[in-house]
């Protein structure tokens, strides 16, 4: 086939070549149950906290529409805002940045994708985890990165020797997520240095996904550009992204930042963010200085809110033997279901349909492409070893999480092999 008019072999659009992630599909499951049964879903498949943001966020987003605030801001955002954020970074992160190297963004998703095109080079690759957020993997395939996959240890945490195995002459950009979606693993400071040290040896850039920066039950966060203090500016390499949605849960509000790693970093972003945004929501921004002024209190508040969920419902299943331990972070833990003799994306559809609990397939989270020299998809399937595994979301209503892990239970125990 050739392009008309050219003589040009013709190739599929890269976005037609990519699956929609099994967040989404499931996700759409769901809701046709719902829709078409009237019946509640229980819904253990999305990240979507029980809890809201404080009321001021929703008071300030409204008096900015009722005195007209809703023009646009400048691309990097209002300057208010990203003012504030530097000193949030400063007290809460340890980053020694500045209002020119922070940009807000309308979501921290919005904002990964942003930074990544704006350090992709042609055939550039970019090392992931293995077990990766699937959103990471599509936006680097969108960037034009190819991707290669590292292996975690059995806690589901980098291993620095397996790490430098699997990169090569091309690998430009290390992708970094601690807490991780979906395993929860929280990586300390031993292991943050070392793979900085790693990076910079190399010649890499640092991505850092730190959305769940304040959902840390078992050690303590350590943002990996706090390493970096002492570091001329125009020396580093870390760029960090950060998100509204989940320490203050400001999911629908879409509202994230970036804090890039130097100026020069910086100002290919804003060209990103001008040619794909123009501008963040300006009422979502002022609703965003409301956040950062409560955000200790509320922060600390919905910590606790969800580890109390997942020590009162995640032990169950860890006796039961399908979780490993507790995760130590994040909303997320990972369930082996290997026992009912069903494959991950079988065992969701089948406990959705008997039970109306919705889990997440957990293959989807290790969907592992191989391209092409041209950069097209060649190949694409899921690791072998991530066949049985399921994500569950905990930060979910307390009276909802238990009922869906009783379900799970039960419906693991009546499908076991033998």
């Amino acid at each position: 086939m050739q392009t008309a008019g050219t003589g040009v072999p013709s190739r599929a659009p890269i976005a037609t070549t990519i699956p929609s992630s099994c967040l989404q599909d499931i996700y759409r499951a769901a809701e046709v149950k719902e829709l078409t049964t009237g019946t509640e879903v229980i819904k253990l498949h999305v990240g979507e906290p029980y809890f809201g943001p404080p009321d001021q966020v929703a008071e300030a987003f409204v008096e900015a529409v009722g005195r007209g605030d809703t023009k646009y801001s400048g691309v990097e955002g209002l300057p208010a805002l990203r003012e504030s954020l530097v000193e949030k970074l400063r007290t809460d992160n340890g980053l020694d940045t500045d209002v020119s190297r922070v940009l807000v963004t309308p979501g921290s998703c919005q904002g990964l994708s942003a930074l990544l095109q704006s350090l992709a080079e042609p055939g550039a690759e970019i090392l992931l985890p293995e077990l990766h957020w699937p959103v990471h993997l599509q936006q680097s395939l969108l960037a034009g990165l190819r991707p290669v996959f590292y292996k975690l240890g059995p806690d589901f945490l980098p291993d620095p020797e397996s790490l430098a195995a699997a990169a090569g002459p091309r690998t430009r950009i290390l992708l970094l997520n601690s807490p991780a979606n979906p395993s929860g693993a929280v990586m300390d400071a031993k292991l943050v240095g070392a793979l900085l040290d790693l990076a910079r040896s190399k010649g890499w850039q640092v991505i850092s996904d730190e959305a769940y920066e304040h959902y840390v039950f078992e050690g303590e966060h350590l943002s990996v550009a706090a390493l970096e203090r002492d570091v001329p500016v125009d020396e580093r390499i870390v760029h960090s992204t950060f998100s509204f949605s989940k320490s203050v849960a400001m999911t629908g509000y879409r509202l994230g930042y970036v804090a890039a790693a130097n100026e020069k970093a910086a100002d290919a972003l804003k060209v990103v963010q001008e040619a794909s945004i123009i501008g963040t929501s300006t009422p979502a921004q002022y609703a965003g200085i409301a956040a950062v002024r409560t955000r200790a209190d509320i922060a600390e508040l919905n910590r606790k809110r969800v580890m109390t969920s997942r020590d009162a419902s995640l032990p169950r299943l860890v006796e039961a033997g399908l979780l490993g331990g507790l995760p130590a972070g994040g909303w997320y833990a990972i369930a082996d279901i290997g026992r009912t003799g069903m494959d991950a994306e079988t065992f969701a559809t089948r406990l959705l349909d008997a039970t109306g609990v919705a889990v997440v397939p957990g293959n989807g989270f290790a969907w592992h492409p191989e391209l092409d020299e041209a950069g097209n998809i060649a190949s694409a399937a899921y690791a072998p070893w991530a066949r049985h595994l399921i994500r569950i979301a905990f930060c979910v209503d307390p009276d909802a999480l238990e009922r869906g892990v009783q379900s799970l239970l039960d419906f693991v125990n009546d499908h076991s092999a033998g």
